[in-house]
């Protein structure tokens, strides 16, 4: 399939799906993104899968595809994400399918560049990098933000962190692939509540299928606002890294094991040794002031040097404690 003809009515039909739930905060500002995206509309449909939203978000999206006839919403009876993904894939009409979150802005020329880079390299998936931005003006959202785009808070996930060019990976935020790799490898695993997308993809590389991230791709994400929604967020993510072994599922790599051994190996040391267990305590504040330093002066915010070491820790350990939640809930 040639992405660039010199018609626009031989381009592909692209079905973009958005599973949401309650996303009255932001569900405006992605659709909106959307509709400024320069891709032809008459080769776009949207559609969001409303998961039973309890707020104003279905009413938001029907007024949209009042006015934007290639926007429309539909049912996700059982609420969770991979339902609504794969009742999006199956009412799709286009041959290309972009997963997008409702969390996320994207930039004008989105879709133009899943589709160049989708045929360059001919990938089976493409993505590009998330830029974090802070859900509120205030020190605690900023913190979160930063957190989820320094290496020492995201580790090597390369959609987090950046890349300088583009590179072969093992998952990709979103995602844009053709409709056809569904009938190949099923659809997303409706047993994992979360984590649908990096088993998703585990199953397209063993199938021989590439993921492509490619930094020239942006897209702007808003996470969490409070500590504790934070916390919650990244306790359920350490859950999910783990508890899909309970269905025969291994969809972590090493680098997401590293919370859980860390905070396992201090409860350990609590118990067999309490002034090592200071020690290493000592030593992780350190190096996380070490970083909040540097990241407060960058950003000209001493705030900063005091909320990050917090803000850190917050995800580790969350995501640590969940983890081992998640091993437990396997054996249970």
């Amino acid at each position: 399939m040639e992405f660039f003809p010199k018609t626009k009515s031989n381009l592909p039909l692209v079905s973009i799906i958005i599973p949401c739930r309650n996303e009255e905060k932001y569900i405006k500002r992605c659709l909106e993104s959307i509709i400024i995206n320069n891709y032809p509309k008459e080769k776009l449909e949207v559609i969001v899968v409303d998961g039973m939203s309890e707020d104003k978000t279905r009413e938001i999206i029907k007024e949209y595809s009042k006015r934007y006839l290639f926007i429309k919403i539909i049912e996700n009876p059982k609420k969770f994400t991979p339902f609504g993904l794969n009742i999006g894939i199956k009412e799709s009409k286009g041959e290309i399918i972009v997963r997008m979150d409702a969390h996320a802005v994207y930039e004008e020329n989105y879709i133009f560049k899943c589709l160049k880079y989708f045929e360059e390299y001919k990938a089976d998936n493409v993505g590009g990098v998330i830029r974090t931005l802070s859900s509120k003006n205030n020190l605690w959202a900023k913190a979160i933000a930063i957190v989820l785009s320094h290496p020492f808070g995201a580790g090597s996930s390369s959609f987090r962190v950046g890349s300088p060019k583009p590179k072969w990976v093992d998952t990709v935020f979103g995602g844009c692939y053709k409709k056809e790799v569904f009938k190949k490898i099923g659809f997303f695993n409706e047993r994992l509540i979360r984590s649908q997308d990096i088993e998703f993809n585990q199953r397209l590389r063993k199938s021989g299928g590439k993921i492509l991230l490619v930094p020239d791709i942006k897209v702007y994400y808003c996470p969490q606002s409070t500590f504790k929604d934070f916390l919650k967020h990244n306790f359920n993510d350490g859950v999910w890294t783990v508890y899909p072994l309970k269905f025969g599922i291994k969809i972590f790599s090493w680098r997401h094991l590293i919370p859980l051994f860390f905070v396992l190996g201090l409860i350990i040391l609590s118990e067999i040794s309490f002034s090592l267990f200071l020690f290493v305590i000592f030593f992780y504040f350190l190096a996380s002031i070490f970083f909040s330093f540097f990241v407060a002066i960058k950003e000209k915010n001493p705030g900063l040097l005091i909320v990050l070491p917090i803000v850190f820790a917050n995800r580790h350990f969350g995501y640590g404690f969940g983890s081992i939640w998640g091993l437990i809930k396997t054996m249970i």
